[in-house]
């Protein structure tokens, strides 16, 4: 039986309305509405945070847009089927308005810089309409996404609380923090030049290369940063998917140095306990029936898995280094092959967007040692199948945890963002990641971006790999001891589920106090 939908503003849809669970639970329920950022990395970690917060008996409403709802609306289905009160509430996306092709309404459809940059500014537009959203449901609580620091001052007008999502951890929070407080690579005048970070609970190395652009020197992005900062001082907490036992130091030092609310929660993909849920977490796939029945294919413990995430994107030369190291490893893998940047220097047609080496694909068919995944792959249920014994990654926050969460030891190639930072907790403090020695902060390649060779990438996965070496056999150790306390930390009496426990009760007393003043 369909749920009732209530009238709708001229300018609102709930769509596909066959497949929307917008329903109107009764009165009195603690009402949360969540607004995520449209990036596969802010947005799957969110929503997996949304439903479980409707899993502990709160109304949940996740405000987003046509194409970014189907990504997870038979997730949210099934919730709302089982008795949770959970819905979609969908507003138009202004393509014509931003200049965006229609139906492009997350970071990792835009093919270009250029578009990237357009449906950033398509985001904000729909800034006023997402305000009048808040102030006619007038929900008990708002998370918001970071990146929506204007929520902060909504909460404010209707003195409820707004909690900021943070889609990294608690580690790259302090490193970031250290940065901006000590700026000690002011100091440095070599881009390649180790320094430590300063104020740490460990010692940590970078290199002026493998800062973001930001911290370096001012951009266009500077003034939202400095935004974001703020509204994050102005909010009553920062939500954050990890788990305790990951980085315990980093997150008592986050409160204890900013003196901010924060809340462990994760990992959330663990939220996932069925098949369905693992399989349509993120965009729709082709391949996950063949990608799974070819590791059953496989040996335990013979394959690695290859991903570097759904914004990236590698030159022709980059890509054709990854093949040939792959297949010199003497190693079984799966690679998910993202889209390639273009060269300036050939005419490439638009069918080519998928490049590989010529052949290539047909060889490892025939040979069985490997398989390709062009675009989006069921990452979770990859990583927890057995054959799985490694994974090489660009260090994206989800990507680490899901990888923690399966036990995996890690090949680690940052490439932006906050990927570097989370490289450094992999590799120096955890200490179960192998460098793939990637040093320089880009956020899309292009002709001239830095080459890493095929001979640095084949020692990382050789090294992965092997059973020999000491120091990685300890590595596999360290991260299947990670894997156990990631699922404990989600379960009852678990770290997550605690500090989960603790935030609902203040969000509810914060209510309580909120109507007090009122009546006086």
């Amino acid at each position: 039986m369909l749920p009732h939908f209530p009238p709708l503003p001229s300018n609102l849809s709930f769509f596909p309305p066959i497949l929307n669970m917008a329903a109107q639970p009764e009165d009195g329920l603690f009402h949360v509405m969540f607004l995520p950022y449209m990036a596969p990395g802010h947005m799957m970690p969110m929503v997996d945070m949304a439903r479980l917060f409707a899993a502990n008996g709160l109304k949940v409403t996740i405000i987003t847009t046509p194409s970014n709802s189907t990504t997870f609306n038979h997730s949210i289905d099934r919730d709302f089927n089982s008795g949770r009160h959970i819905s979609l509430l969908i507003i138009p996306f202004p393509s014509a308005k931003a200049g965006v092709p229609l139906g492009c309404e997350n970071l990792s459809a835009a093919p270009t810089p250029e578009i990237s940059i357009k449906l950033h500014h398509g985001i904000g537009m729909l800034e006023p309409e997402i305000t009048k959203l808040f102030r006619n449901h007038r929900p008990n609580c708002i998370v918001s996404d970071y990146l929506f620091p204007w929520t902060v001052d909504v909460a404010n007008e209707l003195g409820i609380p707004r909690l900021a999502f943070s889609g990294s951890g608690f580690f790259n929070l302090c490193v970031s923090q250290s940065i901006e407080k000590y700026r000690p690579h002011d100091s440095i005048s070599s881009e390649t030049e180790r320094f430590v970070v300063p104020g740490l609970p460990d010692q940590v190395l970078l290199t002026k290369s493998q800062l973001p652009d930001i911290v370096k020197s001012t951009t266009d992005f500077s003034h939202l940063f400095d935004k974001l900062k703020e509204a994050e001082k102005k909010s009553f907490g920062v939500l954050v998917n990890s788990f305790y036992e990951l980085e315990p130091a980093y997150a008592d030092h986050f409160t204890n140095v900013t003196g901010i609310k924060a809340w462990h929660l994760g990992p959330v993909s663990l939220f996932n306990k069925h098949t369905d849920d693992k399989i349509e977490r993120g965009e729709k796939t082709a391949s996950k029936h063949s990608c799974l029945h070819w590791l059953d294919s496989r040996k335990p413990n013979s394959v690695i898995y290859v991903c570097f995430g759904s914004l990236n994107r590698f030159s022709r030369d980059q890509t054709l280094e990854i093949a040939c190291a792959l297949e010199n490893s003497g190693h079984s893998f799966i690679w998910v092959v993202g889209k390639v940047v273009k060269s300036n220097k050939e005419n490439v047609n638009n069918e080519e967007e998928w490049w590989l080496p010529e052949g290539f694909e047909d060889k490892l068919k025939k040979k069985g040692e490997g398989m390709i995944i062009k675009g989006w792959a069921p990452q979770v249920l990859i990583l927890e199948h057995p054959a799985i014994k490694g994974f090489l990654t660009h260090c994206g926050w989800n990507s680490v945890l899901e990888g923690v969460s399966a036990g995996l030891p890690m090949v680690t190639w940052p490439l932006f963002a906050d990927q570097f930072y989370n490289e450094k907790l992999v590799t120096q403090v955890v200490k179960f990641g192998i460098p793939a020695g990637n040093e320089n902060w880009k956020i899309w390649a292009s002709d001239d971006s830095p080459c890493l060779s095929r001979k640095h990438i084949e020692i990382a996965v050789r090294r992965l790999m092997s059973d020999k070496e000491e120091e990685v056999v300890e590595m596999r150790k360290r991260a299947g001891r990670l894997a156990e306390l990631a699922k404990k930390a989600m379960e009852k009496c678990g770290s997550s589920s605690n500090d989960l426990s603790s935030l609902l009760q203040e969000i509810r007393m914060y209510k309580q106090i909120a109507a007090e003043k009122a009546a006086t």
